[in-house]
């Protein structure tokens, strides 16, 4: 399959349908982090019916987006403008040319301005002890099925928690790049399971 994998630095979607053989490419404005097909820029031009794409799974940037950013957006604090363009990001990755399309933010306003998504995930459901709550907005694509459930600690929290349930990492700048990058075991799960439609 060819595989556009939208707004991804990381690799780490893009390289595990590689190791499957799929012909796969990341896009971003920034540059990779590993080696492998990409093209630093804006995705937008490559969402057109000649790059015929079997497959794209986008990964908008979520700071306009997300519930934990947006206040302070509400409180005055930041144009609201940005949310819209973030918005129009997301319904332009939405509306792509492209048979099976996979988008996937955190909990935030896509869900009351565009629709609720199809599939909330975590990754202690793909293997890894902690929690981060993930919206997967579908097309022609089934859920991900978990592939490796793990149970809560005796602590009643995971490993990226602190005891108020709130994310260990403290202020830093490159926190924002830190949370967003995509667990391995969410990655091979998409891999293996959306490779074989």
């Amino acid at each position: 399959m060819k595989i556009l994998v939208a707004c991804e630095y990381s690799g780490a979607v893009r390289d595990a349908f590689a190791r499957l053989g799929h012909d796969a490419w990341s896009c971003d404005l920034m540059p990779s982090e590993s080696q492998g097909n990409h093209l630093a820029g804006d995705v937008r031009p490559l969402l057109g019916e000649q790059w015929a794409w079997d497959l794209i799974i986008a990964f908008p940037p979520c700071t306009y987006l997300c519930s934990s950013g947006m206040h302070w957006t509400v409180r005055g604090l930041r144009d609201p403008q940005l949310t819209e363009d973030a918005l129009d990001l997301v319904r332009t990755l939405m509306d792509a040319d492209c048979p099976r399309i996979a988008l996937e933010n955190p909990i935030g306003c896509i869900s009351s301005r565009i629709r609720k998504p199809d599939q909330i995930i975590h990754p202690w459901q793909f293997g890894h002890p902690e929690s981060k709550t993930t919206c997967l907005w579908l097309k022609n694509l089934p859920p991900l099925i978990p592939t490796n459930v793990l149970t809560k600690p005796e602590s009643g929290r995971w490993e990226n928690q602190t005891p108020s349930g709130q994310n260990k990492l403290g202020p830093s700048k490159d926190r924002w790049k830190i949370r967003s990058k995509t667990y391995q075991g969410i990655a091979d799960a998409m891999a293996a399971q959306w490779g074989q439609i």
